[in-house]
């Protein structure tokens, strides 16, 4: 139960309360002291609760306010970074950063001086590892504590409110929902947690429109000796791998394990009922992981499935099954598009996906565009959304083309494609917004933060990490504060690991690099706060900048793998950033004014969570770009990525995302005054009316029509 409330409270900072009245004789101001001191100690960390959650405690058993008050706490200093001692290699942090040069020179004479550190230096070689005092804490977290003073808070600080929830059931049961019928890809975290749920809950949503989530909620069903919910033979592999702990993007092999006799037979029923002729062309597509599927199923053992024992006759190459994408492809390369668009007509939402493709290859761009017109209505809304905002990128010509896998590891290309007729682009962006205009719901009253219309629409969300403030890559938004700070911790899971927290300056035209890391501690407007190269106890690394100062109008933040476990192999590894006024001291890790902060994973040795940017009108933005580098297998550093980073990040800078704005543009035309309230913010006002829907960054997703 506690993971599942720690789930409700870091995913929608509601905290469920169940209906417990204080027992008779019992101190009436007890619960409400408790709440206050609750609520006292949230703030220390930059959260507060609504008025509606501190008069729900104060009517619990100050006993349950305690209790339920460890557990919050717990919870949200976790989602913060605050669960760990954030020290620093350099005690004065950001004050009294030596001069790289003086540095090195420093722990090198020490070491000479050493006799016993003199005797591991090998003539001709350089291990700083050997140096006494290099990549290893030298004073204590209480020594940290007492060289700064307490931070004095200001209106500006971070202050995030929680909010009264329901029963547990109750928010488990709406977090269940929003994530099942999700119409964006999920990220690992999501179906880890929506296998949580599923185990939990009952109900179920009537639409599960991702095909991964749907092999989640099978993987309750088959468990529980339900019907399964699956219209294609993939969906049965997905929900095979599900059971086998494994990768239902099938991205990554499965091994899968031995199936009970009653499992082996729900899931031949499953197959059966959907491997029709037309559907065995999926097959090919995944015939390993189906040859070594149909040896766990024994099809031969169940004569009463025909139809299921002609999936893995596919798979071994003894049944023949053209695919549609085989056919489709077959006939672009012979130069018959019009063939190719008949083909894609029963498959509205590959049709559109192909679209750009057909538009620069067909005879007769007016055909294809008819196809597509009449393919809208068949394709999913996040399918709509998707091209909308890949035709508003042609309409100029792109400095370069992105490409991201379920991982944020990205690489990028020359843009050889053919521009596209501006009246065709315009014609297709028109029929896109109407038909998107049409599946929105009718509306009441709309109110929009205009802190959220420069967000992103979370089309996918494989590759976000939840987290605190996480917004969509491609979203824009404020940076408020004259100091910015941003930080990694880490600890190690098995053996020594050393990363590197730096960052990455460029001018407007992004040139004219500089960077600030372990090769260089600072310059005029920027501080490191020293290197660790050992995390058995977990390290943090910090870089300081004083933004009015600041010389280059565009940094990078950067986490390098310079050796041992990779994100996703180390037992924590997370990023964030923080700000703060310049008349703040405080310590180097403050949880009152951390903006944003999210685990780091992946397979990527160089992570670029976001980038800072500064505008004409001086006023500095971040941009979220969730992105890792292949990188080298180690010793990575700032300068040697720095021309594929800028490029990357260019290229994700100048991308015309689609966002929020342009969505709540079209939602006003379903709207009227006097009716119920759609808010949509980054956080909901307490003053909303009864029946109001609410949108946050949390729920955006459920904003993308069906």
């Amino acid at each position: 139960m506690d993971s599942l409330e720690s789930l409700v409270i870091t995913r929608r900072l509601r905290v469920p309360l169940e209906p417990v009245e204080a027992p008779a004789g019992a101190s009436p101001e007890w619960g409400g002291v408790a709440a206050r001191q609750l609520d006292a100690a949230l703030l220390s960390v930059g959260f507060t609760c609504s008025p509606a959650l501190l008069e729900r405690l104060t009517r619990l058993p100050g006993q349950a306010v305690m209790d339920l008050g460890v557990r919050v706490l717990a919870t949200v200093r976790g989602l913060v970074g605050d669960h760990v001692r954030h020290n620093a290699y350099f005690v004065d942090f950001p004050r009294n950063v030596p001069d790289t040069l003086e540095f090195w020179a420093g722990l090198l004479r020490e070491a000479l001086l050493d006799p016993v550190a003199a005797e591991r230096l090998r003539p001709g070689t350089l291990d700083l590892l050997t140096l006494p005092r290099y990549g290893r804490y030298q004073h204590a977290y209480a020594d940290l504590l007492a060289a700064h003073a307490e931070l004095i808070p200001l209106a500006g600080d971070r202050v995030t409110v929680l909010e009264a929830g329901g029963s547990l059931a109750a928010e488990a049961r709406d977090l269940y929902f929003s994530l099942a019928g999700s119409e964006a890809p999920p990220a690992a975290e999501d179906l880890a947690a929506l296998r949580l749920l599923a185990a939990f809950c009952a109900e179920e949503p009537d639409r599960i429109p991702v095909r991964e989530n749907r092999a989640v909620v099978n993987e309750a069903r088959l468990a529980a000796g339900r019907p399964l919910l699956v219209d294609t033979v993939t969906d049965v592999l997905r929900l095979a791998c599900a059971c086998s702990g494994g990768d239902v993007t099938l991205a990554v092999p499965t091994r899968f394990r031995s199936f009970r006799r009653a499992e082996r037979r729900a899931l031949l029923r499953a197959l059966d009922t959907v491997a029709s002729p037309a559907k065995l062309g999926d097959v090919p597509r995944h015939r390993e992981p189906w040859k070594r599927l149909g040896e766990r199923l024994h099809p031969h053992e169940h004569p009463r499935f025909p139809r299921a024992a002609q999936v893995f006759e596919v798979a071994r190459g003894v049944r023949a099954a053209a695919g549609l994408d085989s056919r489709v492809e077959a006939a672009l390369a012979a130069g018959r598009t019009a063939d190719a668009v008949t083909l894609l007509a029963s498959t509205p939402g590959a049709l559109l996906r192909r679209l750009d493709h057909l538009l620069r290859t067909a005879a007769s761009e007016a055909d294809v565009l008819g196809a597509a017109e009449r393919a809208l209505p068949g394709a999913s809304g996040r399918v709509l959304l998707s091209l909308r905002e890949h035709l508003q990128n042609r309409l100029a010509p792109a400095a370069g083309r992105l490409f991201t896998n379920r991982y944020g590891r990205a690489w990028t290309a020359t843009d050889s494609r053919p521009p596209l007729a501006e009246k065709i682009l315009t014609r297709a962006l028109a029929m896109l917004d109407e038909e998107i205009t049409g599946r929105l719901p009718e509306l009441g009253e709309l109110v929009v933060d205009p802190d959220l219309l420069d967000v992103a629409l979370p089309l996918s969300g494989k590759s976000v990490v939840p987290g605190l403030g996480m917004l969509p890559r491609g979203s824009v938004t404020a940076v408020d504060g004259e100091l910015l700070r941003f930080f990694v911790h880490w600890r190690q899971a098995a053996r020594r690991t050393d990363y590197d927290l730096s960052a990455l300056m460029l001018d407007a035209s992004y040139g004219d690099a500089e960077h600030i890391s372990w090769t260089n501690h600072a310059n005029g407007f920027a501080e490191y706060s020293g290197d660790l190269t050992d995390a058995t106890d977990g390290a943090s690394e910090f870089v300081n900048i004083r933004l009015a100062e600041a010389t280059r109008p565009i940094i990078i933040p950067q986490v390098h793998v310079y050796a041992g476990e990779r994100f996703d192999e180390a037992a924590e590894a997370f990023f964030g950033y923080m700000t703060r006024d310049a008349a703040q001291e405080g310590r180097p890790f403050e949880p009152r004014t951390v903006r944003m902060k999210s685990d780091l994973r992946g397979s990527g040795q160089v992570a670029l969570p976001l980038v800072f940017l500064r505008g004409d009108d001086g006023a500095w933005r971040v941009k979220w770009l969730h992105l890792y580098l292949k990188g080298y297998p180690g010793f990575n550093q700032v300068e040697g990525n720095q021309a594929v980073a800028s490029r990357l990040v260019r290229t994700i800078v100048e991308r015309d995302h689609l966002r929020v704005r342009h969505l709540a543009e079209l939602m006003r035309a379903k709207s009227s005054p006097g009716g119920p309230v759609t808010f949509i913010g980054l956080q909901a006002p307490a003053d909303l009316p009864p029946g109001s829907r609410v949108y946050t960054p949390a729920t955006l997703h459920e904003l993308i029509p069906a």
